[in-house]
Formats: C-alpha cells, sequence, structure tokens
C-alpha cells in the first residue's frame, strides 16, 4: 500500500521522541496521540523535540557564490536541482514533520491544561506557534505556495489537499509570530536555555518579511526587537563564532550543538558538524575541501571602505593588507599561523613551520605538494581555530539560525527600501561595521563610517555588508534569491588559481602573485574575473548554471504531485 506522505506528515498518529542532551531531560518512551499530552512533562518533553537541528535547516554556503570547492558544483549550482532530488524532499518532509507535531501538540493540549499554571500553558502554546511560524516561513521562502493546514486532518481530508497561496499562508506566519511574541519570555536567565523568545519571534517574523518584500512589516518587527534591549553585538567579531562562545549576547535564537551527547539528540539531523575535516587546512592532516570563493574574498572593503577596484589601499599582491577586519577574521591570511603550522600556499613553498614542534614540514597545503591543497589558495578561517583538532573531524558550535547583527542589518535594508533613509539607518550599519574595527560605531574616524543618504548606494553598501558580516553563515543563497541576483551571480564561473607549472611560468617568474589583477566590482557588488581568464592567468574552475524561469522556487516533491490529483509542480519543476 502506498504510504500517503502528507498523511503521514500531517496525520500524526504517533510521536516517537528521542531524549535530548539539554533540551530532553528524561528518558521518553513511545506515546500516541490517544495517551500522550496527559501532564505537563509531556507537553515539555513534545517541545523538545521540536529543537533538534533537522527541523532549523539551513542553506548550505555551497549553494552560493561565497563558496568554492575544488571544480565541483552541486544541485543548485548545476541547474540539477528537480522534485527528485534529497535535498527537496528532506527540507519539504522535515518541516511537515514538525507541523504536524504542532498542530498535534495544540489539538490535544487541553489535556494537560488543568496541571498547568497558566502563564506556562500560555508560553507552550506560544513556543508551538512560532516553531510553526518557522517551518511554514522556511517552506514559502522555497517552495512559493505550499499545503497549509492547522489542524490534523484525516486520511480522506489529508490525500486531496492542494497549496495555499503563499500571500495567505504569510498571514497565518505573522498572526503566529505576533501570538507568540506576546507570550514568550523576552529571556529563560540562563545560557544553558536555548529556547524561542520574544526576540527570536520579531526576528525571524522580520526575516520572512524581507524575503517577501514586505517592507513595512519586517522594519517594525527588527524594531521590536531592537526595543527588547536584550540582545547587544559581542565585543569581538572573530571569537564569536568560537567553539568556546555559547549563546552569546549577540544570538538571539541558536540550536545548542554536543559532540558529547550526540547520541541523545535524536534522528534527522547531525548534532554537531561531522564533516571538519573539510573546512580544514591539509597540513594538521584534514582536507581542505571546503573554500571560500575569490568573489567573497574580493567582496571585503578596504580600510577606507572602498571596494578593492576603487581603493588605492588594495594592492593585488598583498591581498589581505588594508582591508576590513573581517577579511582576516573569515578566510586565513597567508604567512600567519593556522592550526598550528604557518599558512602559505604559494607553489614554491614546499615547506612550512610546524609551531607545535618548532620544525619545517612538508607543505600540504601547497599545491606544488599536494594536488588536493585548495584549489583558490584560500581556506576558510571564520570560527576554525585549534580546538577543532581535537574533535575526532566532529565540532559543536551553536546553529546560529538568527543573532542581533543580522537583525540590524534587516532593519536597515527594510528602511532603504522604504525609502526611510534616516541616522537609524546609517546607526544600524555603522553598528555592525564598527564591531569589526573594534571601535564603537561613534567614534566615526576609527572605521570608514557610512554617511551616504542616497538610496542606491546605500543598497549597495547594505548587500555588501551582509555578505561580509554574514559569511558562510547560510544566508547568502536567500539573499540571492530575494535580491532576484541569482540568475547574475550564479551563473558566474568559478575561478582559481593555475596548476602549479604554469603558475611558476605566467604568475611566479612575472611578479604577479597573489592576484596578476585588481578584478573590477560590478553595480551589484559582484567581482568579475574576465579579465585574468581571458589572459590566461587564472584557471576555470566550474561553470555555475542558474534558470531564472524555473530556480528562483524550488520544485515540489515529486512523491507529493504524484499521489495527491490537488498538488501542482512550480514552473518549470519536473
Amino acid at each position: 500500500m502506498v504510504m500517503k506522505r502528507i498523511v503521514y506528515i500531517l496525520s500524526v498518529c504517533a510521536i516517537s521522541l528521542s531524549s535530548c542532551s539539554e533540551l530532553d531531560l528524561n528518558p521518553l518512551s513511545t506515546g500516541s496521540n490517544a495517551n500522550w499530552y496527559e501532564d505537563e512533562s509531556e507537553v515539555v518533553m513534545s517541545l523538545n523535540d521540536l529543537y533538534r537541528e533537522a527541523f532549523w535547516p539551513k542553506d548550505s554556503e555551497s549553494y552560493s557564490d561565497n563558496f568554492q570547492s575544488r571544480s565541483n558544483t552541486n544541485e543548485i549550482t548545476n541547474g540539477t536541482i528537480n522534485s527528485e532530488s534529497s535535498m527537496v524532499e528532506t527540507r519539504w518532509k522535515n518541516a511537515y514533520k514538525a507541523i504536524g507535531r504542532v498542530n498535534s501538540l495544540l489539538a490535544n493540549i487541553d489535556k494537560a491544561a488543568k496541571s498547568i499554571p497558566e502563564a506556562s500553558l500560555s508560553k507552550y502554546i506560544a513556543e508551538a506557534k512560532f516553531i510553526r511560524a518557522s517551518q511554514y516561513a522556511d517552506l514559502i521562502s522555497h517552495f512559493g505556495d505550499v499545503v497549509y493546514t492547522e489542524g490534523v486532518p484525516d486520511l480522506a481530508i489529508a490525500s486531496a489537499l492542494s497549496r495555499t497561496p503563499k500571500a495567505t499562508v504569510l498571514k497565518h506566519i505573522y498572526a503566529d509570530y505576533d501570538s507568540a511574541a506576546m507570550f514568550l519570555p523576552t529571556s529563560y536567565g540562563s545560557t544553558e536555555t536555548q529556547r524561542a523568545t520574544k526576540g527570536a519571534a520579531y526576528a525571524m517574523k522580520a526575516r520572512i518579511a524581507l524575503y517577501m518584500g514586505d517592507y513595512a512589516v519586517a522594519r517594525d518587527a527588527a524594531q521590536n526587537c531592537m526595543d527588547l534591549k536584550v540582545y547587544q553585538l559581542y565585543p569581538d567579531f572573530a571569537k564569536l563564532f568560537a567553539l568556546t562562545t555559547k549563546n552569546s549576547v549577540e544570538s538571539i535564537f541558536v540550536i545548542p550543538r554536543s559532540v558529547e551527547f550526540g547520541s541523545c539528540l535524536g534522528k534527522g539531523g547531525s548534532p554537531y558538524l561531522d564533516n571538519a575535516g573539510d573546512w580544514m587546512t591539509r597540513n594538521p592532516g584534514c582536507y581542505a575541501g571546503n573554500n571560500p570563493s575569490w568573489e567573497l574574498f574580493c567582496s571585503f572593503l578596504c580600510t577606507d571602505g572602498l571596494p578593492i577596484d576603487e581603493s588605492p589601499l588594495f594592492n593585488p599582491r598583498e591581498p589581505f593588507k588594508n582591508r576590513d577586519p573581517r577579511c582576516t577574521a573569515t578566510i586565513v591570511e597567508f604567512q600567519t599561523r593556522h592550526l598550528g603550522y604557518m599558512y602559505q600556499p604559494h607553489p614554491d613553498s614546499l615547506k612550512c613551520y610546524n609551531f607545535n614542534t618548532g620544525k619545517y614540514v612538508t607543505n600540504n597545503d601547497s599545491r606544488g605538494v599536494n594536488q588536493y591543497a585548495s584549489y583558490d589558495g584560500i581556506m576558510f578561517k571564520k570560527g576554525i581555530d585549534d580546538s577543532w583538532l581535537t574533535s575526532g573531524n566532529k565540532v559543536d558550535p551553536d546553529k546560529i539560525i538568527v543573532r542581533y547583527a543580522d537583525v540590524l542589518l534587516m532593519y536597515a535594508e527594510a528602511k532603504i527600501e522604504l525609502k526611510e533613509i534616516d541616522q537609524t539607518v546609517l546607526d544600524a550599519i555603522n553598528k555592525v561595521r564598527a564591531r569589526a574595527y573594534g571601535v564603537t560605531y561613534t567614534q566615526t574616524s576609527a572605521y570608514p563610517s557610512v554617511t551616504t543618504t542616497d538610496q542606491t548606494a546605500l543598497r549597495k553598501i547594505l548587500r555588501t555588508e551582509r555578505r561580509v558580516e554574514l559569511a558562510n553563515e547560510g544566508l547568502r543563497y536567500m539573499d540571492l534569491i530575494r535580491w532576484r541576483l541569482a540568475e547574475k551571480a550564479l551563473t558566474k564561473p568559478s575561478y582559481g588559481m593555475l596548476d602549479p607549472a604554469d603558475l611558476r611560468t605566467k604568475i611566479i617568474k612575472t611578479g604577479l602573485w597573489f592576484f596578476p589583477e585588481v578584478p573590477s566590482i560590478d553595480e551589484d557588488g559582484l567581482p568579475d574575473f574576465t579579465s585574468m581568464y581571458n589572459k590566461g592567468l587564472i584557471k576555470l574552475l566550474a561553470i555555475r548554471s542558474f534558470d531564472a524561469n524555473k530556480e528562483y522556487l524550488w520544485p515540489i516533491p515529486s512523491k507529493d504531485i504524484l499521489i495527491n490529483p490537488n498538488m501542482t509542480q512550480n514552473p518549470g519543476g519536473y
């Protein structure tokens, strides 16, 4: 018998939950709607399960132009995403699993209502609505119109559900976030408890409103979050992402991870990064497979606030000098210590210094030694430090869903698009930028503060600021989608260094290392390497592809189309 997928997802007949390291404090056996939700502990454990990582997906940085992995592409960047892609099915299925469990909880919570204090009951309902709103927000941002229900439909109804226009779903999302914000606490008073808060409801509402181009709602929601006076920018940008920095003052909503208690975090998602070696350099024995793109590298402004093709401070031979501090906090600078070794990808640097032994060793991060060293010569540094080396290829930084810097930039963007450009817009951007320089935003002579009030100029500044501030945090892809820039950014080729022999003859001997030229930056803040490539000075690594006619929305999973006659496919979906 063919399983009805929507029935499986929405008509939740049974709940199977696993105990969690911090969220589930007691073991929980299998229960069903008939005998579950009888007391407060069962309600709490049901909510706890909804904080598992699988229900809080983030788009991979590899979907965007911030990322390069040797000569590889994926279903997004090579334009082959389709209705049978596992990423499509998993995103859709997990969202509806969570929605079904929320709906089941809300439909049955009256069973336990008599034993729960009124304030606690209101908070639990608010948490559930926050989670449901977040699931639907993720769905409409990726799939457009989706199946919407607040109930637990029976077999006959569920098998015939059709898609609800996203504008209608958006109204329900707003209502759930508003209801959540009314009853959620501003804080739980503990750094060990990371759950939905009033600020999280406002921040997530601002995000989906911004994604949908509903700028007035985004502005107000972001303002509400800021007005709580609960969050602030963590003073050290580089340390914000360290393994030792958990649930910082900047964190608004995060999913905690734990290597130690990983087996307790439930099925459906990794409780830690289990491919840490792909993000680390080769000298300490890792793989260097996941790299920042040259496009990202060249997007960091110079310390005068100008892009590299306009600033007299930029030297393509020393590309890390005179750059926004977030450049060297995000990307490993040449000739600096990283993971116990001096990092230098120069093809003639066949040896490098091992700080742990005080000796020179074979430099596996040079393609002159190892063919699998970074193809574009650069590596991510953001959040990656020596503590990763003792993890057995598993690390557990907080999974940051939304942080305060993002809210400040969302507020500024909404106001820019509404043509409500005032000092609060400049302050919001400058607070984020000044933090990178280690100064307060009022110290305008100590960093390149933003002063222009021109909408076009501010839009470009804001978009660049988001790119460099939020790099490798899973937000670039949706930024490209909502700005309708994916068809431009994701059709640009991915470039890297020439092979070692050509590097030596065309670049090293002619004094052109590292960048042979200064790439131009276009009106959308996107670097262009065409000139260097046409002169044979860099290598084409991969061709990206993006079809604007069909890829701004993900396709609906094919299984749901096949079993439900009322389910329609997105344009171009197959």
